[in-house]
Parts: C-alpha cells; structure tokens; sequence
C-alpha cells in the first residue's frame, strides 16, 4: 500500500480540479459522487495503512518524492511520512470528512452555488491531508497555509452577505497572526537544529538536555510554533475568529469545527512533542492558556442563544481541553480527544444543521422547542452527542476528558479543579440547548411549525454513524483501571516515547483509588450541571429573554462575550485605522506624492522654457555651437592655467 500513499491527497485535489473546472456544465448528483467518492478513496487507503501498522505489516517510513528547496547543505524534499500519528490523524480528517460530504450533498442540494461548495471541500481535505502527511515543517506549513486560504472560501462562501465576508477575512487574518509565529520557529529551528526534517530535528533533540541549545533557544522555538498553534486552534487571545466562522454553511462549520483545521495546531505540538517537553516553560504557558480557554469560552456558552454559536464556544472550549492535555504532557490524552470530539462535535454540528434545515434557516433557540417528536433522528443523535460531550460514561467523551484530568491532577490540583469546573459549565450548556431545542412546546411562527420535518436520509444516515462513533469512540482508549488496555496509548507510544520518560521523571503515577475518586467527582459535578439544567429550562420551563429585554450586568457581559471584539477594534483596529489615515494623508499624500508629483512639474517647467531653444533657425544653432565651443576652450585654458 506505501505505493498508493500518494494517492491519499492526490484523490480529494483531483475532486477539486474535476469540480472545481466544470462547475457550469457538471449536474449535481455527478458532483457530490466525484467529491464523496474521492474522500472515500483516501479513506480506503489510510485504512488499509492502519491495519498494515496495528499488524506490524507496514513499516513506518518515510517516502521522498523530489528535493523540494535545496540551497548549498540545506535540503528539503517533498516527502511523506507514514506513522501512527500520520494515519490516525488522516483515519479523523478522511473518515468524519466523508461523512460531512455525504451530508453536504443533501444540506446543499438547492444552492446555486452546490459545485464550487464540494470543490472547496475537496481542496480544504486535500491540505489538511498535506499538512499531517508532510515529513518536515515545510509541507506542514504548505497543508497548514492551504486550510487557512480554504477556510476563508469557505467561511466567506455566501458571498453576498457582507457580514459573513468580513467573518471570513476575520479568520484569514487572526491566523495570518499566528501563521507568522510558526514562520519564525521554522527558521529558528533550521538556526539551531540544521534542518526542518522531523526525523533530524527529533533525532537531535533526543540526546539534548534542556540546557544544551540554551533555555531561550528551546523556549523561543516552542513558544513561537504555539503562537502558530493558537492562532489555527483558536486559543486566547487569537480565538475570535472561530465563532465567526459560523457564517459558513453548517457542514463547514463541522468540517473546521471538527475533524481538520483546529485540530492543526494541536496534531503541530504532537508531533513536535520532543521539543516542547525540553521546553518546561512553555509547557506551563500551554497549559494555563488551555485551561483558561477552555473555562472563558464555557462561561460564555452559557448565554448564547444561537445553536451554532454555542457549539462555537464548545469548540474553543473543548480545544482548550486539548491544550491542557498537551500543557501538561499529555500528549496521547490531547488525541484521544481530538478522535472523540471529532465525533461528537462533528454529529452536534450536523445535527443542528439539521435543525436548522427542518427549521427553514431559523438558528435561535429561544424560537425552536418541542422538536423531539418532529425530529426523532436528529433528536436521538444530537441526545447522544450532548451526552459524550457532557462526559457522561461509557460514552466517548468520558474516557478522554478524565484521561485529560487525571493527568492534569498529577501536574497540579488546581488545573485539575478548574478543569472539573470547566467540565461542569459544558454539561449546562449543552444540555440547556438540548432541552431548550427539542422538549418543551414549539415557540416558533405557526407557518416554521407547519414546516419542521426530519432530513432526508443522506443528512441523517451520517448522523446515525457519528453517533454511534460517540457512542463507542472512547472504548479505543480505556485506560487500565476500569480494566482496559489503554490501546490508543500503546499504538502511539513510539510516538511519544522519549518525552514520556522526561515528562514523568520524578512524577508518581496516582493509584487506582485516587483515579476512581477522581472520575467519580468529575462525573457528579457533569450530572449537577444536568439537574440544574433540567430544573431551569424543563421544570420551571424559563426561556432565556429576547435581546431587546435588559439584562444583568453580568448576563449582558458574558452574553456579549465579554466584548473582546469591541476591545479589540478599540485597542487595535481603530489605532491601525488612525494610523494608516495619518501615513496615507502625511507620508503618501504630503510625502512621497508630493515629491513625486513636484519633481513631474520641475520637469514640465523647465522643459517649457528650454523649448523655447528650439527654433528650427539654422543660423541660430551654429551660434550656439561657437559659443559651446569658446567655453569648452576656456575651460580646458583654465584648467591648464
């Protein structure tokens, strides 16, 4: 199968140039076949991988196609590498994403803009592709630019809604901020390493101590690559452009929301997993960051009343989760729950899709209720999803959550307690939205009511999948004391290996006693948040307030999003505003026009007098050549002299 390896992304860009070029003449049914049909393929082959891995058939390798860059000694081929982390990454982004193709095709169906809508997909899978199949930063860094451009088509891509235009160049922008971090750490890392190939930069980093490269080498490389990282995984404070980014079509949403783009930054820091374990420092800031991510976008999904904007703040929320994993040394933990909340978020995203669908375009809770009996797919899936997410056992997100929290108690009690409190706002949320979208009475117009329907099956099968994904998911990892084998950490331990035995020097492994204690808090707290829950919205049946009602002060913060957006378009936007208005009327205008413009009418000027030479008089120009000749005589006379 390594002779197909170069299929798995040339597959989806072969969707794209196939759709994307005939557009115009291609029927629909054609186009969603080529585009599902191509991600199915790549699919296919990653399988086939992984089985060839967990059998020990296929070596892990890494496959050279051409030198990519070569000035003097610096080379950098264009290469694959084939590993655990490789595959599963490309298992996630291949798998969920044909399942979001396969949905695509029925949400899409009457857009006018259907085909260009599956040619992007199929080039944004393509990069992710790229980006974890690369074998050095520079092809990471190509897949990790291409989602960036990808994710402005498509989060921009109902074009004639210019709020949703400026939702995409809001995206592009905040990550080019982050991009420029990853940009800076890839050349302090050729500087200091010689190299941008994982396999030399890692092979030397093994026999390094901390202090080898220096602690502002090691720590300047880690912090600037999780610059990058914060930028593409929406962290604070570059986090503003995720929630946006629901301008897109709902499937984008659970395609970035996901299974590819924001889980760039932490499959970044996975694989470079060496260099930030030499990286303490760092290490602390990624997990403080993390945790006070993951507690700020949870607080702020309390009050939102839009269903996609509250999955949008579950997703920063969730992705700062990820980050306490990998702050903490969790690296197994942070992807564990990348392959689970794949699969939950991308059913709960797809399930409000469908929705909103049945809804006819309406997205505001507070105008939804009673939906169950109109929906009974979609509210059974989306139930299961709001369970795996609240981390309710045995469902997926329980295993990953506490193999997160348990290591996070290990490193420090405090993380672990606002990891717990954080859980604890997520179980709310999620299922004040549940309770609030699917029970109750219907609170909508008489004429939506008359409407609501379930989807048709190529929106609900994919729904039906996921959920058992989210059901089942986090059995690939139980960890050894509910009697597992911990299967996801053994099949990526060579990955992780080496920063394993530096991370858990000096630490104590906790017993099975603390563990049980430890999930069966984080467990109570998730089953608190659902009665409160359930006595709000369901008991006492309290619906939250239209927008024009004055609130609290402390509603009307958190329900703003605590104004970030405003802050910076004060602190920034305007300033850079200000800014560039004074250099254009000062600089542009005053400066370099002004002498650009006034050297034009010296020219003019002068040429206007100096024509005036010109007679066409002959007698006149052999005047004028005695005279020239006289002064060169007198000049070279005076010289001499």
């Amino acid at each position: 199968m390594l002779e197909l390896v170069w299929l798995i992304p040339v597959l989806p860009l072969l969707g794209f140039l196939i759709n994307g070029i005939g557009y115009k003449v291609l029927p629909k049914s054609a186009v969603a076949i080529i585009g599902s049909s191509t991600i199915f393929g790549s699919f296919a082959i990653v399988i086939s991988l992984f089985l060839g891995i967990i059998n020990g058939t296929m070596p892990i390798t890494t496959i050279n196609f051409y030198d990519f860059i070569t000035v003097g000694n610096f080379n950098i081929p264009f290469s694959f590498l084939i590993d655990e982390l490789s595959v599963l990454m490309m298992l996630i982004i291949t798998g969920v994403g044909f399942l979001i193709h396969i949905y695509s095709a029925g949400y899409m169906h009457d857009d006018e803009g259907f085909n260009k809508f599956f040619a992007y997909l199929n080039l944004f899978i393509f990069f992710m592709l790229l980006l974890v199949l690369g074998s050095n930063y520079v092809i990471m860094f190509i897949g990790w630019e291409g989602v960036g451009l990808c994710s402005y088509l498509l989060i921009g891509f109902w074009f004639k809604n210019n709020a949703y235009n400026d939702a995409a160049k809001k995206a592009f922008i905040i990550n080019r901020v982050g991009d420029l971090g990853f940009l800076l750490g890839m050349f302090l890392i050729a500087i200091n390493f010689g190299s941008l190939e994982f396999a030399t930069v890692f092979d030397i980093a093994k026999g390094l101590s901390p202090d080898v490269l220096g602690v502002t080498a090691l720590t300047g490389i880690t912090i600037l690559l999780f610059i990058g990282a914060t930028g593409k995984s929406a962290q604070l404070p570059l986090y503003t452009w995720l929630p946006d980014a629901m301008a897109g079509p709902t499937p984008v949403s659970a395609l970035i929301h996901a299974a590819t783009m924001v889980t760039a930054g932490i499959y970044m820091i996975a694989r470079s997993n060496i260099l930030f374990t030499l990286a303490p420092v760092t290490m602390g800031i990624i997990a403080v960051v993390g945790i006070c991510t993951a507690l700020f976008a949870a607080t702020i999904g309390l009050f939102q009343n839009d269903i996609k904007k509250v999955l949008a703040y579950s997703t920063v929320s969730q992705l700062g989760y990820m980050f306490l994993a990998l702050g903490v040394g969790s690296f197994t933990g942070a992807l564990f729950h990348v392959m689970t909340h794949a699969f939950f978020k991308a059913l709960l995203f797809l399930g409000a899709g469908s929705v909103i669908h049945g809804m006819s375009g309406e997205q505001d809770i507070r105008s939804m209720g009673g939906l169950r009996s109109k929906m009974p797919i979609t509210f059974a899936t989306f139930l299961i999803g709001t369970i795996a997410i609240a981390g309710i056992p045995p469902f997926a997100g329980f295993f990953s959550k506490d193999e997160i929290l348990a290591k996070a108690f290990e490193v420090s009690p405090i993380l672990w307690v606002l990891g717990v409190l954080g859980a604890m706002f997520t179980a709310f949320y999620m299922f004040r939205l549940l309770f609030l979208t699917f029970f109750g009475t219907f609170r909508g117009t008489h004429e939506q009511e008359h409407h609501v329907h379930e989807s048709p099956i190529n929106m609900t099968v994919p729904l039906i999948v996921l959920a058992i994904l989210s059901i089942i998911g986090g059995f690939f990892n139980v960890p050894n004391v509910l009697g597992g084998s911990s299967n996801l950490g053994n099949y990526l331990k060579p990955i992780f290996e080496n920063s394993m035995l530096i991370a858990e020097s000096g630490v104590h492994a906790l017993s099975h006693e603390t563990e049980y204690m430890l999930m069966a808090i984080s467990v109570s707290a998730a089953l608190i948040s659902i009665i409160v829950a359930y006595i709000i919205y369901m008991s006492k049946k309290i619906v939250p307030a239209a927008d024009s009602v004055e609130n609290s002060f402390v509603s009307n913060l958190v329900y703003n999003k605590y104004f970030v957006d405003e802050l910076y378009n004060n602190v920034i936007t305007k300033p850079l505003d200000v800014l560039s208005t004074t250099f254009y009327k000062i600089v542009e205008k005053s400066g370099i026009d002004g002498i650009v413009n006034g050297l034009g009418r010296l020219t003019i000027g002068t040429s206007k007098y100096l024509r005036l030479a010109q007679t066409g008089n002959t007698g006149g120009y052999v005047l004028m050549m005695v005279f020239g000749l006289v002064i060169i005589i007198l000049f070279g006379l005076f010289i001499k002299i």
